[in-house]
């Protein structure tokens, strides 16, 4: 059994305004193992999708290698855009030496309640994924039980938004969005929407990354 634990805490500043929601990066960051294309920070799998997304609608010229360069770049982005990154996930169990979700066992929780009343100005949370188990939304769910709270639908579409009321000095309303999930294993669920279907056959050259970054854009 593999313990798979987070290797990155919280990137958090008092003028924060949005949190990313994730749940683990792939195995390999945590043993130190990292291939050629990783970078040492937050969603940085040469596989993972979400920066390649970001540096398209930002235009940031990213670098992709394990070097000091390529996290400063990323920091400086997310200070400027004021955007914090959580997972959700601290740490689980593994059988298999993968980035499945559902492959988690023994999952254990950040307590994100908290660390949301200690930064006031955040009021937007955006999920690397959706409900499905294991996925972020899914276990901030779980989480929101522990306090008695839970989520209130706003928008059914994809991607779906909720809201709930945090308690704190003074209740403040947090929205919640669920992106499609930044990963090629969500490729399948994106290929099966009926807008992405419409739009790849309006242009065939138009792919999930396409899609993923008319679907991020507005929210960051």
């Amino acid at each position: 059994m593999f313990l798979h634990t987070h290797p990155y805490g919280p990137f958090l500043f008092p003028e924060a305004t949005t949190l990313i929601v994730g749940t683990l990066p792939p195995p390999r960051f945590t043993s130190r193992e990292l291939c050629e294309g990783d970078v040492d920070f937050c969603y940085g799998s040469r596989n993972g999708q979400l920066w390649p997304i970001l540096d398209e609608i930002f235009d940031l010229g990213l670098v992709y290698e394990t070097t000091r360069e390529a996290i400063e770049q990323r920091k400086q982005f997310l200070f400027k855009r004021r955007i914090g990154i959580c997972d959700i996930v601290e740490g689980a169990e593994r059988e298999k030496m993968d980035a499945s979700d559902l492959g988690m066992q023994n999952v254990q929780l950040r307590d994100l309640v908290r660390i949301l009343q200690a930064y006031p100005n955040i009021d937007t949370l955006l999920f690397t994924g959706g409900n499905s188990k294991n996925g972020p939304e899914y276990f901030f769910r779980k989480h929101l039980k522990d306090y008695g709270l839970q989520l209130e639908l706003v928008s059914g579409e994809v991607p779906r938004i909720h809201r709930f009321i945090l308690p704190s000095e003074n209740d403040r309303i947090i929205k919640t969005v669920s992106l499609t999930a930044p990963s090629g294993a969500a490729n399948r669920a994106v290929g099966s929407l009926a807008s992405y279907k419409k739009m790849k056959d309006e242009n065939p050259n138009f792919n999930t990354v396409d899609f993923r970054v008319m679907q991020y854009a507005p929210f960051f």
